[in-house]
């Protein structure tokens, strides 16, 4: 038996392009619908997360994530994982590629699709709101896209933004929210807030907020003004409309119906092309069938595909 192939982080990353990338993402939802699912085990505050997804023509993958806050007292990252990639048609092991690889392309390659067929494509001031992790690899991802674009970066605690900005030459600190909110063409909002942050009354037409950081039913990044005012998308219905609180809430309150939510990437087509005119609004939720897109690209780029 062949030894299997492991793709770690640096050595996987040097393959990929975020373009290259968000192409091959539109092209895995012209394939059959995934289908997903997902399964917790938990120890007091420990858990592990197993996130599954099976694509007919593209293969099956089991994204592994190990989340034990206790860890960084103890020297470890808190988070842990790996995805195993498996063969469309006979199953076998291909491929066990890096968690943390996987994971920070499919988040901000999700939200820069969104971006890249909703946004003005000839964005001049990118705003974002958050300054962890994801924050980095939104700076690497839209900068790419929009190279003549000028990267802001706010948060609650300033220090972080600073200290995320000085890694970046195209990235400089917004010190006030309404403010640079005003100025942007394009904000990505990455927090783990569970009020909203983004008021719709500092948005104008023309404008395009992409919603990362809400995952759970109780969290929301935007008030219900941004979402009456604004077209609606997303990545996925199935992955945001009843799972989170960004929808989730303002569906059962009555503030938005299901119809507003215009389209998701199964049905690319339906995104307009960028109207000045209009406020366009689209929420990244994920989901295993991302990972597995995701898995795929990075193995079809370590073995040399297009």
């Amino acid at each position: 038996m062949s030894a299997i192939l492991q793709i770690p982080f640096d050595q996987g990353e040097a393959n990929l392009d975020w373009l290259s990338f968000c192409d091959a993402l539109a092209a895995g939802h012209q394939l059959p619908k995934a289908e997903v699912t997902d399964s917790f085990l938990y120890r007091g505050n420990d858990t592990l997360l197993n996130r599954a997804a099976w694509i007919d023509g593209l293969g099956l993958a089991v994204k592994s994530a190990t989340i034990f806050p206790g860890n960084p007292d103890h020297g470890h990252p808190m988070i842990n994982g790996a995805v195993c990639l498996y063969a469309d048609q006979s199953g076998m092991l291909e491929a066990l590629v890096d968690f943390h690889l996987v994971t920070k392309w499919k988040t901000a390659g999700d939200s820069l699709l969104g971006a890249l067929r909703l946004a003005n494509p000839d964005s001049r001031e990118i705003l974002i709101v958050g300054a962890g992790t994801v924050g980095a690899s939104l700076i690497e991802a839209f900068g790419t896209a929009y190279p003549k674009a000028q990267i802001r970066v706010w948060n609650r605690t300033a220090e972080k933004a600073e200290a995320l900005a000085d890694r970046y030459p195209n990235a400089k600190v917004a010190t006030d929210l309404e403010t640079a909110v005003g100025a942007a063409d394009i904000i990505v909002t990455c927090t783990m807030s569970s009020t909203p942050v983004i008021k719709g009354a500092w948005l104008r037409p023309g404008q395009h907020l992409n919603l990362i950081g809400a995952y759970r039913p109780d969290m929301r990044e935007a008030d219900d003004e941004a979402l009456q005012r604004a077209d609606i998308y997303c990545d996925s219905f199935d992955t945001t409309l009843d799972h989170i609180g960004e929808f989730k809430i303002p569906l059962a309150q009555g503030v938005i119906r299901r119809d507003d939510v215009r389209a998701d990437f199964y049905d690319l087509t339906a995104f307009p092309q960028f109207d000045p005119a209009r406020i366009t609004l689209f929420k990244n939720g994920g989901g295993a069938h991302m990972d597995l897109m995701t898995s795929r690209h990075i193995l079809d780029r370590w073995q040399g595909g297009a």
